[in-house]
């Protein structure tokens, strides 16, 4: 997970915001307040039983969190375009990352658990989420690797499904970068390589009508709190886009950097497409 900051040099020219934009941004906000923090409060009383009688495995508090993560969308006003088939199975899921939007998306259409680095932990709100929907933090220290590969394997061998974003920073969302393999070598750990499978998925937001394609997109400098702000305001949201592509064998590849490219190569295609489509739907509006 590198710490490093992708940037294009510019930032999109938000909407200003006028009496009916705050008005909603009020209250959207209240209510997605209440949603996530509401949520946060029923897993904690029931990851009390769950934890004691399950240990590691979750059989109830991840359909806390889907649910949470579906109905913050509908109180975004955002539309969720989902197609593909989330896959059955031990295994792990890599996206490209655009924006902290993709917490919602991604365990919107599955249940799965984020592995992130371990600064997050630390956040205030954040950090608390994380901690307690199972995030997996990962330490970019390669004394640590041997303990991280054991976590990994722990971790997917009571059927967890673990997400990463192997391009190991945020963008704009209008391109995919190249993926960073290091993570990948855990997956050919020999209690793992023959059990499971890596899931590509493609994720594209399109922005509200009228504004910049980046809208959604959270990267570099961008302070969090003026960006929640900015994407409660819109009347008239956008959606985001995602697509499941057809798993990956880990037994199927030779190495990590074989692996990570394959997964690249599906997230990108995925992404044009996503891209092309959006194009073209916004053509035939302007026509």
């Amino acid at each position: 997970m590198s710490s490093t900051r992708w940037s294009n040099g510019t930032h999109p020219d938000y909407p200003d915001m006028g009496p009916a934009e705050w008005l909603r941004v009020v209250c959207r906000g209240v209510a997605l307040a209440m949603l996530v923090f509401g949520g946060l409060a029923a897993l904690l009383l029931t990851r009390l039983i769950e934890r004691p009688a399950c240990g590691q495995n979750r059989p109830v508090t991840p359909y806390i969190t889907q649910f949470v993560c579906r109905t913050a969308f509908r109180i975004l006003g955002i539309g969720l375009k989902v197609s593909g088939v989330p896959m059955p199975g031990r295994g792990a899921v890599v996206a490209n990352h655009s924006s902290w939007l993709d917490i919602f998306t991604l365990n919107a259409a599955k249940r799965i658990y984020f592995v992130s680095k371990s600064e997050v932990a630390a956040w205030p709100g954040i950090g608390w989420l994380a901690r307690a929907t199972g995030t997996v933090f990962i330490e970019r220290n390669p004394k640590r690797a041997k303990v991280q590969t054991e976590t990994f394997r722990d971790r997917l061998l009571v059927g967890h499904k673990l997400l990463f974003f192997p391009e190991g920073t945020s963008t704009d969302g209008m391109q995919v970068l190249p993926f960073k393999t290091t993570l990948f070598q855990s997956f050919f750990a020999p209690e793992l390589v023959g059990q499971i499978a890596v899931q590509p998925v493609s994720v594209l937001y399109t922005a509200p009508p009228l504004t910049d394609p980046r809208f959604y997109g959270w990267w570099g400098d961008m302070s969090f709190g003026a960006h929640l702000l900015v994407t409660l305001a819109p009347a008239r949201q956008g959606h985001v886009s995602v697509v499941y592509h057809p798993p990956l064998q880990v037994v199927d590849f030779a190495n990590r950097k074989a692996l990570a490219q394959a997964c690249e190569d599906a997230v990108r295609a995925g992404h044009k497409v996503l891209m092309l489509k959006s194009t073209e739907g916004e053509e035939r509006l302007e026509a």
